[in-house]
């Protein structure tokens, strides 16, 4: 293993907090000495099926602690994901089906090895001790902690507050997931600062199970593409990490400028010499912004789909942005042909290029939508669809798509 200095350095990059200070520091001291690995674990309730590059943030710091020597558990949570994290929720979330969670969990098992290193890499499922917990077991566990506690919490007590219903089942899953420490005996448990309390629980049930607790090591959220929300798929400001690479950049590049700092230090590979190069840049009035956000388009882009793809979106996008051209290669979908023209908002819809033809005349009005490279002028506009009829559709800056009649 590295010195502890040198570990230290960089896993503290980008972290929030390391509860308690000073704690991760002596593990580690302690592991160089006796040559032992520390068991550093985070869980991913599969309630999603795929992955999106703010997931990634906790998952980068899983592969340093990798890279320095240390045992990585990637916990799946099957059963905790049935009852649904209640953290940031305004109401109760409903529960999945075991059939919805075991599918979006092979997805994450495939996804994650795009930064994990699998041979390094313990992949559990907390099924397999909280499933054959009986009423008693849950009971004893339940008795570990107090309502008051759960309370403090800052989410539940903005609801009690409210008024709003909490279920005793939301009480329960931060003792199943503080749980999970307990059975896995992690020595450092990685999440999100949305997840510090969570975290805290299995902290103090380890204690109380006899066990040396675990040091809590949490990540900031990585804002979206709007550089307001986190990160979230529901609210359309996400990146996929397997998303297609053309796609990634152009959302890269249309982050705010004053994302960059946060977005190089949680998702890309530079080391940390690299990243004080960049801290520099940034801060540079002279430097270009848009410059520096094609190196964190590329870097990121390169990561999940090799530097080649990087190359190759960055010449589509200048292809379609800069030099205001089209894509070399366009879907094309074919419709039935029919004798009646083809009103456009309708088209749209139907063609899932849209959420509802409300968005799509509002779309049109705005200028947002071409049809052969022609603006689409009014939501009224129709297109003749007999056969052989064919059309390039254009929407918004990125999306393009070929329609054709038959």
């Amino acid at each position: 293993m590295p010195s502890v200095a040198d570990q230290m350095r960089l896993i503290s990059r980008g972290v929030s907090e390391i509860l308690p200070a000073g704690e991760l520091e002596q593990k580690l001291k302690a592991a160089r000495k006796e040559n032992r690995p520390l068991l550093v674990k985070e869980g991913f309730d599969a309630s999603a099926p795929d992955l999106h590059l703010g997931h990634t943030v906790t998952i980068r710091k899983l592969r340093q602690f990798q890279d320095l020597g240390h045992t990585v558990i990637f916990l799946i949570g099957d059963f905790t994901g049935m009852i649904g994290d209640p953290t940031g929720k305004s109401e109760t979330r409903p529960m999945l089906t075991r059939e919805e969670v075991a599918a979006n969990a092979e997805t994450y098992k495939k996804q994650v090895f795009k930064i994990l290193d699998e041979k390094k890499t313990v992949v559990r499922f907390n099924s397999e001790w909280s499933e054959p917990m009986g009423s008693a077991d849950v009971l004893r566990l339940a008795s570990r902690y107090t309502v008051a506690r759960m309370i403090e919490r800052d989410d539940f007590a903005k609801r009690y507050k409210a008024g709003a219903p909490i279920s005793i089942q939301e009480f329960l899953y931060p003792l199943f997931q503080g749980y999970d420490s307990v059975a896995l005996k992690s020595d450092v448990e990685v999440g999100g600062t949305d997840q510090k309390f969570n975290l805290l629980v299995g902290r103090d049930l380890q204690s109380q199970y006899g066990q040396r607790p675990q040091t809590v090591l949490t990540m900031p959220l990585l804002p979206g593409t709007d550089g307001v929300e986190k990160m979230s798929k529901s609210l359309g400001n996400a990146i996929g990490i397997t998303e297609a690479p053309e796609e990634m950049f152009g959302k890269v590049m249309s982050i705010p400028d004053h994302l960059m700092l946060s977005w190089y230090e949680l998702l890309s590979d530079l080391d940390a010499d690299a990243m004080d190069a960049m801290r520099a840049r940034l801060k540079d009035p002279e430097s270009h912004p848009a410059k520096l956000k094609r190196g964190l388009a590329r870097n990121i882009i390169g990561q999940y789909h090799g530097e080649k793809a990087a190359h190759e979106a960055e010449a589509a996008f200048d292809r379609i942005f800069v030099d205001k051209g089209e894509p070399e290669e366009v879907e094309c979908r074919r419709l039935p042909a029919q004798e009646k023209d083809y009103w456009l908002v309708k088209l749209l819809s139907d063609l899932s290029l849209v959420k509802s033809r409300g968005e799509a005349r509002r779309l049109i009005e705005q200028g947002g939508v071409s049809v052969d490279g022609q603006r689409a002028d009014s939501p009224q506009m129709e297109l003749p669809a007999g056969a052989g009829q064919r059309y390039r559709l254009k929407l918004g800056k990125r999306v393009f798509l070929d329609v054709e009649f038959h």
